[in-house]
């Protein structure tokens, strides 16, 4: 019994204290969710967000089947065919990642005056979803039409906070992810001094992107060197693989092996530099 009621006392100890031992977590999703979910996420910052991740794909695995059958009709080199393959699967999502960071640089500079509108009509005595909404007519040219449907969706459903999380969705950004967490803390709690925040935030803005551009100006030639340095040894390799005698070389195991090496350094070089001359991004905190 002494033993019994010692295991009870002990059990009820480890239960009133589980909730600090054991603290509950959020299940992991998948790894195929998690990339799914990458993959969605860099299609909308590109602005290719109508575009199913399964189409992606598939155009992806078509571009490396496409090359390598033109590098191996060119060269008949068995492992250059192999590395156009999988250059030519690279490609979209270089590409897609080409057009978010240019889209993301060009939509920069126009946040601050985005902020500004917000401001003016939040002064003027607009409430804050019409003062969003104002923005697909009086805001800046680029980004009226992400505005023009939330003014949409808003207007068919009624739901600021909804028609928030989809603008954002739309948007993929880590600024306008800030300015519509504030608006929509502002539209929950109120906000008394919105105007000043956004004032503040628009100043911010407009600091960060002066001294980001500068020192992208600066640090250019560091991508270019290394866009050429990867480049030119296999433009050399293409042009000597026509050639039946170096094409037969190639094609031995020797010339395999100092193909397969040679990627993977070009690789893991490119790499380096371009993390060499990368400027910190700011994550997305209020996906």
């Amino acid at each position: 019994m002494t033993l019994l009621l010692g295991c009870l006392l002990a059990a009820g100890v480890v239960l009133i204290a589980s909730p600090w031992l054991f603290p509950p977590r959020a299940p992991r999703p998948e790894p195929r969710l998690r990339r799914a979910g990458r993959l969605t996420t860099a299609l909308s910052a590109a602005g290719f967000g109508a575009v199913p991740g399964g189409v992606f794909l598939a155009l992806s695995v078509l571009t490396g089947v496409l090359f390598a059958a033109a590098a191996f009709a060119v060269t008949g080199v068995v492992a250059l065919a192999v590395s156009a393959a999988v250059l030519g699967g690279a490609i979209p999502v270089l590409l897609v990642r080409w057009r978010a960071r240019v889209k993301r640089a060009a939509h920069r500079a126009l946040w601050p005056d985005v902020v500004d509108h917000l401001i003016g009509s939040v002064r003027s005595g607009l409430a804050l979803p019409d003062a969003v909404a104002s923005l697909a007519h009086t805001g800046p040219e680029a980004l009226r039409g992400e505005f023009v449907s939330f003014e949409r969706d808003y207007r068919s459903t009624g739901s600021f906070g909804g028609s928030l999380d989809r603008l954002k969705d739309a948007l993929a950004d880590p600024v306008p992810d800030r300015i519509i967490e504030t608006l929509r803390m502002a539209r929950e709690v109120g906000g008394a001094d919105l105007t000043t925040v956004l004032r503040s935030l628009s100043s911010y803005l407009r600091s960060d992107n002066a001294i980001r551009s500068e020192v992208e100006a600066r640090q250019s030639w560091i991508k270019s060197a290394a866009k050429l340095g990867v480049a030119a040894p296999w433009l050399i390799l293409l042009l000597l693989s026509t050639r039946p005698e170096a094409s037969l070389a190639y094609n031995s195991a020797g010339g395999s092996v100092l193909i397969v090496v040679g990627a993977a350094v070009s690789v893991v070089a490119y790499r380096v530099m371009l993390a060499l001359g990368r400027l910190p991004q700011e994550r997305r905190w209020f996906t």
